[in-house]
């Protein structure tokens, strides 16, 4: 029983020791490049002075300016309220999706390293959805569902489950080896109890680590799906669709493309880094 306190404690003090990841180097430079961003959806409204929907008289195709500061569109709307509620919706939909997969994927792998059949089961799953790109799977999912934001939440949830999936199962089985897992094995703990009270809390850290990484794959299909025409619909904006309504106007006004791909690849660039903070301080400590 000492073994299992001992082992405990020493897990909750690692933990401790690596919250600061996000608070130096890497992970303070990418939390602070998302907390700017996710700011800045949040308050597109204050931020903008026009809707993002209404065509201004007047105004077609003009380059950045005081009025516009990225600039209008060919149907009179400025890009910069354009690129910014677009933001808030692409915000909405990798927040809502990726933690749905996060449950999802965490559950099925939880059942699949208690259970051989299921493992068997789940893993010759993932290996077909795996064996899918992003896009192609993206493709298919929507020809079923409809194009719309609602599908770029199915498609990016049907892509990271297999993902956290893994991930949960993989750690499990590695920490169920420990002799703190044995010894509570060995004074008559049950097989849920173990995996409440000691294996539940040694994988929260590589969930953290992927949930960050999920986030920046997240806004990368989302962005995608939107361009190709899979994603949120018009006349509502997402990043994605300004930068392909910006294809054919970039001689006139390329600022169209350079807003919403610099605020995509912030984002990806940000969460990117969060996770290589926080998988950096998971393999020090």
């Amino acid at each position: 029983m000492s073994a299992v306190v001992e082992e405990t404690t020493t897990a909750a003090g690692d933990s401790g020791i690596r919250r600061p990841a996000l608070l130096r180097g890497q992970g303070l430079a990418g939390s602070l490049v998302v907390a700017v961003i996710v700011l800045a959806g949040l308050f597109a409204g204050v931020l903008s002075r026009y809707d993002p929907t209404t065509q201004i008289t007047g105004a077609n195709l003009l380059g950045p300016g005081a009025a516009h500061w990225l600039g209008t569109d060919e149907l009179n709307r400025d890009v910069w309220a354009r690129v910014l509620h677009g933001l808030r919706i692409d915000l909405l939909i990798v927040f809502a999706a990726v933690p749905v997969a996060a449950v999802l994927g965490s559950a099925i792998g939880l059942l699949a390293s208690a259970h051989a059949l299921a493992d068997t089961v789940a893993q010759r799953v993932f290996d077909v959805v795996l064996a899918f790109p992003a896009l192609i799977l993206a493709i298919a999912l929507t020809a079923i569902t409809g194009p719309g934001a609602h599908a770029v939440i199915i498609v990016i949830v049907a892509a990271e489950v297999p993902v956290f999936g893994r991930q949960i199962r993989t750690a499990i089985l590695r920490v169920r080896e420990q002799a703190f897992v044995e010894a509570a094995a060995v004074i008559g703990a049950g097989t849920w109890w173990t995996l409440r009270k000691h294996l539940l809390p040694n994988v929260l850290e590589p969930l953290a680590v992927q949930l960050a990484l999920s986030m920046s794959i997240a806004v990368a299909v989302d962005g995608a799906m939107s361009f190709i025409g899979l994603g949120v619909r018009q006349p509502q904006p997402s990043l994605g669709s300004v930068v392909a309504e910006s294809v054919s106007n970039m001689d006139a006004n390329p600022a169209m493309a350079v807003g919403p791909l610099v605020i995509i690849a912030g984002l990806t660039l940000g969460f990117l880094l969060i996770g290589q903070a926080l998988g950096r301080a998971r393999r020090i400590g």
